[in-house]
């Protein structure tokens, strides 16, 4: 499903318009990358959290020329859904 479709079907599922959805989406969307900007976390309820996670610095080796390199930490989303959602996708 691309976005236009995923607008179209939750604009007809709530009853707004296409553009009143659209903006929505994207104002809650700049909401969540504001938090993640801060280093919150961001919990959906029924759905799971997105979370900021600090990944630490690590040698990895290229498998072509057995070079180590050293990988700078660096900041990375993390999600982790709901229980329910998860059983659901093993029993699919």
């Amino acid at each position: 499903m691309n976005n236009k479709e995923f607008i179209a079907d939750l604009a007809q599922r709530a009853g707004y318009t296409q553009a009143d959805t659209q903006k929505m989406v994207t104002d809650i969307i700049e909401y969540m990358g504001q938090r993640f900007e801060e280093g919150d976390s961001v919990q959906i309820a029924n759905f799971g959290t997105f979370e900021v996670k600090k990944r630490l610095e690590r040698i990895v080796v290229n498998p072509g020329t057995q070079q180590r390199m050293l990988v700078p930490p660096k900041l990375v989303l993390n999600f982790k859904p709901v229980a329910s959602i998860k059983e659901e996708l093993k029993n699919t």
